[in-house]
């Protein structure tokens, strides 16, 4: 079994992580990527607190292994944090701080009540100053991952977070879907991975099916950053930019943001309807380049396995044999 020191930090089996991706969580697949040995987690920055309520608990009546309740800094709504502290979660997840923003009263709170602390950093910057304020793990995000990103790949991010934040472990996110990415990730000098894109192409994910399958039938190469997806929205996230599957809606706005911003109530309305319809070509899909190793729509706990299984298999038997 692979196991690195995060796993005993974490109380998880496996170094495998679920990002906490808003309304693209689930209690279901929460619970089954926590039930597998990983950590799951559970998007909780646009929920009330009677909704977070409901979903822990039914994520708790699912497993009782650790999970992790993620919130949005910038955006975060004091009773919804305050019940997310009260229940007790093993992990607070924070990122996308504002930049004048004091992190660390969000995690002496979260520390004074047991919860180990994760920050997701998309530059060395960030991830310095989460480790000052007393974050237990920083994510380093590389911009090949869906959702909201920064500007550095994957590849250098990583190797110089670990460099700036030692000994404070790290967890690899964006670009990665399968055990190579894993194995990738420890030879960067992380000690685990966070996945976003491969688990929205899994049973539990609350995606709608044909946005699921988009995931699959993408070769890697449909996605682009843009901020047409949040000008729609009406929220500007600090210092971000969001990767999403490049389809009619975004063509129709791109270069035309100023038109986008005249017809939001119009361009949101039909947005919506469109996620709820699954119309992939009118509707934001968020998703990684990442997509293009995305196969198959399996059970989020087999996945789990999977990637643990494929990552010992190159460390026991591939590599090895590189060495004279």
């Amino acid at each position: 079994m692979i196991r690195t020191p995060v796993c005993d930090l974490l109380n998880i089996e496996l170094p495998i992580a679920l990002g906490g991706m808003g309304s693209a969580s689930s209690p279901e697949m929460t619970a089954a990527v926590s039930q597998a040995g990983g950590l799951g987690a559970m998007g909780c920055h646009y929920l009330t607190p009677e909704q977070i309520r409901e979903r822990v608990a039914a994520t708790r009546a699912k497993t009782n292994k650790p999970i992790g309740l993620n919130f949005l800094l910038f955006d975060v709504r004091e009773d919804s944090f305050a019940t997310a502290l009260e229940l007790g979660p093993a992990v607070m997840q924070f990122a996308w701080a504002r930049p004048e923003q004091d992190l660390k009263p969000f995690f002496d709170r979260s520390h004074k009540v047991g919860c180990k602390i994760t920050n997701i950093a998309s530059s060395v910057p960030e991830a310095v100053r989460a480790a000052r304020a007393g974050a237990d793990i920083i994510i380093a995000q590389g911009s090949e991952g869906g959702g909201h990103v920064g500007w550095m790949g994957s590849m250098p991010l990583i190797p110089m977070v670990v460099d700036a934040v030692g000994p404070i472990p790290v967890l690899a996110a964006g670009g990665l879907a399968d055990g190579r990415g894993l194995v990738a990730a420890l030879a960067l000098g992380a000690q685990g991975i966070l996945l976003g894109t491969r688990f929205l192409a899994s049973i539990e994910s609350p995606l709608h099916p044909n946005f699921k399958q988009a995931i699959v039938d993408s070769d890697g190469h449909d996605t682009q950053l843009s901020e047409i997806p949040d000008i729609a929205a009406g929220l500007v996230w600090p210092g971000a930019m969001t990767r999403s599957r490049r389809n009619r809606f975004i063509e129709r706005w791109a270069g035309r943001e100023w038109a986008l911003r005249q017809h939001r109530a119009e361009a949101i309305a039909r947005l919506r309807a469109a996620r709820q319809s699954g119309d992939v070509d009118e509707g934001p899909l968020s998703m990684g380049q990442d997509a293009g190793l995305i196969h198959d729509i399996p059970p989020a706990g087999d996945l789990v396995l999977r990637i643990a299984q494929e990552a010992e298999e190159i460390l026991a038997r591939k590599l090895p044999r590189l060495l004279s």
